[in-house]
């Protein structure tokens, strides 16, 4: 094998897609900060038991670990920045109210998400701390659209499910764990067979709740027909009132909401709301986020939050090309003036790139404009 090659699902970014992933990053913590946002920065690697608590359990086989030679113990190359967010908001601002945080950075992975997808991603996110209402929620998606529309998704749909409805449906089952573990998997995948093998020993009304779920996919008229068929249990009623809520507002900027009541993403640590969102004719989601209260609590301080993130490597693919302004060529020389001339040109934004003189000629075609020495003057200039 040689030896410049890279692992299986890494890969290098070259000039071109490193310019639009760099702009977009960019745009994306400049829109958070307009938000309010306060950018952090958590480090790469961290110890194993404080990177995989609270939600950061579900990363454990994502997650590389080696050992420290320092301390001995076991650390932990980020699979997920969210679980840090949360530490950094619990035990270094510890601060009362809400609290705003985004982050991006590269997280590694053991495996690939999906067939094309890299072990490696640059995560951008963000998370609000300290609020428990509805206003929390709707923010944190619509931050999410923003940030997709700088990166040109444009008419993106917006999927909203909610965990305590499987919760609600699920709660006064008489199962072991393997057999409710089953039937949350039937549900994931929506395997409307494998789950009427599993309930055969609920109760008719029971069964027939569960057994809807998967059914219960499609535009906001779902949420009147999961009224109808699921159980009067108080925490779906919530749910179902803070999703139509939510649909209402986005449908009012135009925005397509679905809704899948059988979403289980995120199932062990999600609280309440959970999200996806969707570009046109692209199969996978480009952001997801939710509600996961309490993510605090494995770093003694529980409190309401909610966020989002998404892969800006993975969504920079929806970007036009940047049309950057033409370069400026000059000269390496001591000709007088033009080291000022240069710096000068440097310190207003443009781009000068310097050669040697014999080089200047052959490299004219890759460069927009020239500095050139015009009545004792150093100007630049369009190359024809």
């Amino acid at each position: 094998m040689s030896n410049w090659r890279l692992p299986e699902y890494f890969s290098d970014v070259l000039p071109h897609e490193a310019a639009i992933i760099e702009h977009l990053r960019r745009a994306c913590l400049d829109a958070a900060q307009r938000y309010g946002y306060v950018l952090v920065m958590p480090p790469l690697l961290e110890f194993a038991d404080s990177l995989l608590s609270g939600t950061g359990q579900d990363l454990d086989l994502q997650t590389f670990k080696l050992v420290d030679q320092l301390s001995g113990r076991t650390l932990g190359l980020r699979a997920d920045m969210t679980p840090q967010a949360a530490r950094i908001d619990s035990h270094l601002l510890n601060q009362d109210g809400v609290t705003r945080v985004c982050y991006c950075g590269s997280a590694v992975r053991t495996h690939p998400e999906g067939v094309h997808a890299s072990r490696e991603i640059l995560q951008f996110g963000a998370e609000l701390y300290g609020h428990a209402g509805l206003e929390a929620d709707l923010e944190v998606q619509q931050l999410s659209m923003a940030c997709l529309r700088l990166a040109g998704v444009n008419h993106a749909a917006l999927d909203l499910a909610d965990n305590r409805i499987v919760r609600g449906v699920l709660s006064g089952l008489l199962l072991g764990p393997q057999d409710m573990e089953a039937i949350l998997d039937a549900l994931s995948s929506k395997d409307a067979g494998e789950l009427r093998l599993l309930t055969r020993t609920c109760t008719a009304s029971q069964r027939e709740a569960i057994l809807a779920l998967p059914e219960l996919y499609g535009d906001a008229d779902v949420l009147r027909q999961a009224r109808r068929v699921l159980p009067q249990h108080a925490l779906i009623q919530r749910a179902l009132d803070d999703l139509s809520i939510l649909a209402q507002r986005h449908q009012q900027h135009g925005v397509t909401v679905q809704i899948d009541l059988a979403d289980m993403r995120g199932y062990r640590y999600h609280s309440g709301v959970i999200f996806s969102v969707y570009a046109p004719g692209y199969a996978n989601a480009v952001a997801r986020g939710g509600r996961y209260d309490e993510v605090g609590a494995s770093f003694g301080r529980p409190r309401a939050a909610t966020g989002f993130s998404m892969d800006l490597r993975e969504v920079a693919g929806f970007s036009s090309a940047i049309q950057p302004r033409a370069t400026i060529l000059a000269e390496w020389s001591d000709a007088a003036g033009l080291s000022q001339a240069v710096a000068a040109l440097r310190l207003r934004g443009e781009t000068v790139v310097q050669l040697p003189p014999n080089e200047v000629e052959l490299a004219r075609a890759n460069h927009g404009r020239r500095l050139v020495l015009r009545n004792a003057a150093w100007q630049v200039e369009d190359i024809a």
